[in-house]
């Protein structure tokens, strides 16, 4: 059987947006926090003034495929990392959120080639998003 794994050997041409929700920004930050150490990690520079990363802040996760839309139509970007959180409270409000943002964001990735990773916690309590998100 074939294997078929990433190779992050040419990481410096690398250009990515992250699409980040301020809602819940407890959780988001912690996201972001960890995302920027892996990109670290594979030889990427996450600095907000460097030339590879662009980061967007939305105010929260249904706002995210849109803007990550947007910003794969422009192809400007090899990547792009959506992170948010929808934590589920009392009303159908969340079913409709997280179906919606995930929907939304398989879509780009399918309608516009970009490969878009999807970061987005959906959990049931807030101290479920706290233990995943790092």
């Amino acid at each position: 059987m074939a294997v078929f794994e990433g190779n992050f050997t040419q990481t410096e041409s690398l250009r990515l947006a992250i699409v980040i929700g301020r809602f819940n920004d407890l959780i988001t930050s912690k996201l972001l926090e960890g995302c920027q150490d892996c990109l670290k990690r594979h030889g990427i520079d996450p600095d907000p003034q460097g030339t590879q990363v662009d980061y967007v802040w939305v105010p929260g996760s249904f706002e995210i495929p849109l803007v990550a839309h947007q910003l794969a139509l422009t192809r400007r970007y090899d990547a792009i990392i959506c992170l948010g959180a929808v934590i589920k409270g009392q009303t159908p409000h969340f079913d409709y959120v997280s179906a919606e943002v995930s929907k939304g964001i398989a879509a780009t990735a399918f309608q516009t080639g970009v490969p878009v990773i999807f970061g987005v916690l959906t959990t049931d309590t807030m101290q479920q998003a706290l233990e995943r998100a790092g």
